[in-house]
């Protein structure tokens, strides 16, 4: 059997290693000049660092198994981070029950229910019963209208902007969760994953396995468009890196795209009820985009490795000090400080060149530490990715769409369809593996 993947993220890749292990042959074509999204790297002090911020967390066993398959498994370092919150021009400490009893902004009541419904939030298996809640209606109700303009109405307008009000309640459950599971054994301390060869490395050996086990690995390649017979996928129309666009025959493609890219490759869905209704799932969806701007330090700028930005003045969402919780003897003894937003591509963060990005966030850098100055700065990188994070409004799990799509051997496996969770390399590991099992058994 024959597969054509488009994209060579983790889903595109872990679902090539699957088909091709299993004596299939696929090729994966991905439009970066590399392989893994976010994930891929760049050298910063003779080290490999992310474009994006990765971490793992210890419930996150689809690709830490993975990684173990492919010969990699030494490499993954499970170690402690700290947490801060900064609000009110403070920077608070925020990883455990008793930083939360400490936490002056709000009344000791306040801290109080906050802790009992955050403790009984993470005990709580069933996440459709949050689905047609609101997380702003869910969070004012039982933890209070101050905590939630406090804490969590600052983080949700970073996070989602204008959409901050619609998002479930189903999305915070699922970080209550993720926090409580990475918990170490008999600690309070949060324990986090890194694979100290970096996750650019693991999505390269990753590409090399799918080729050593007969499959193929493009990067610089663009598909032009799923080329479709009678109602069912047949080929791809691509175009390889030196070479004319052609049309390479398959038996089936995924395609791993958002959504509004896959709208663009495919012809009209054929005539019927459930493809209007699949065409609908699509265009529903609204995305963010992931702006990053990542400082290469000579000093820490703080002692926390995550810092969520509660003060809806600041122009970003998080700080993650990346060298906090990673020894910076692997960037040559520099220190790494990601930005971090996720705003609209019509807004003006978006449209800014990253020096006009600088500058803009110097000012705001400096309130959170006031002995920060610009000669701190060794060099500054610039990273911008479409499509980076869904909304997922109430009743999320009714609009997404299915991996099968109306046209006959054509596969979609995307972010949106990640649910409950959140997005995350680990989920999109576990959806590429689940879609290449779907369509073995589908042309067994």
């Amino acid at each position: 059997m024959r597969v054509g993947i488009i994209g060579g993220g983790a889903a595109g890749l872990a679902a090539a290693y699957d088909l091709t292990k299993a004596g299939h042959y696929a090729q994966v074509f991905e439009q970066a000049p590399f392989l893994g999204g976010q994930a891929s790297t760049f050298q910063v002090g003779g080290g490999r660092l992310e474009r994006g911020y990765h971490h793992l967390f210890v419930s996150d066993t689809d690709i830490t198994d993975l990684m173990v398959e492919i010969g990699l498994g030494e490499e993954m370092a499970w170690l402690e981070s700290k947490v801060g919150l900064f609000r009110g021009g403070k920077v608070w400490d925020f990883g455990t029950p008793m930083d939360l009893l400490r936490f002056s902004p709000l009344s000791m009541l306040d801290r109080l229910r906050v802790g009992a419904f955050t403790f009984w939030l993470q005990k709580q298996s069933n996440w459709r019963k949050y689905e047609r809640l609101t997380a702003r209606d869910w969070l004012i109700r039982w933890m209070g209208k101050s905590a939630y303009q406090v804490i969590w109405e600052p983080v949700l307008r970073g996070k989602f902007g204008e959409y901050f009000d619609r998002i479930s309640m189903t999305w915070i459950w699922g970080k209550f969760r993720l926090r409580v599971s990475s918990r170490g054994k008999g600690s309070r301390k949060e324990l986090l994953g890194y694979p100290m060869c970096s996750f650019g490395e693991v999505f390269d050996v990753l590409g090399q396995r799918v080729v050593s086990q007969g499959g193929d690995v493009h990067i610089s390649s663009a598909v032009k468009r799923v080329v479709v017979d009678e109602a069912t996928a047949t080929g791809l129309e691509v175009s390889l890196p030196g070479r004319e666009a052609e049309i390479l025959p398959f038996d089936a493609v995924i395609a791993t795209t958002p959504s509004y890219v896959f709208t663009r490759l495919i012809p009209p869905f054929p005539e019927g009820e459930t493809a209007t209704d699949y065409v609908k799932k699509l265009e529903r969806v609204d995305y963010l985009s992931a702006v990053l701007m990542i400082l290469v330090l000579d000093r820490p700028f703080t002692d926390k490795y995550w810092m969520t930005i509660a003060d809806a003045d600041m122009p970003f969402v998080a700080l993650i000090e990346h060298t906090n919780m990673i020894d910076k003897e692997l960037y040559g003894g520099n220190h790494i400080l990601y930005i971090s937003n996720y705003p609209k591509r019509d807004s003006t963060l978006y449209r800014m060149t990253p020096e006009e990005l600088l500058e803009e966030f110097l000012p705001h850098l400096q309130k959170i530490n006031p002995d920060f100055q610009r000669s701190w700065v060794l060099e500054y990188h610039h990273h911008k990715v479409d499509g980076a994070q869904p909304i997922v409004g109430i009743n999320y799990g009714e609009q997404i769409p299915s991996h099968r799509t109306p046209f006959k051997n054509l596969y979609l496996a995307n972010t949106t369809q990640i649910y409950p969770e959140d997005r995350g390399t680990n989920y999109s590991v576990r959806m590429g593996r689940q879609v290449a099992k779907m369509v073995m058994d589908d042309l067994a």
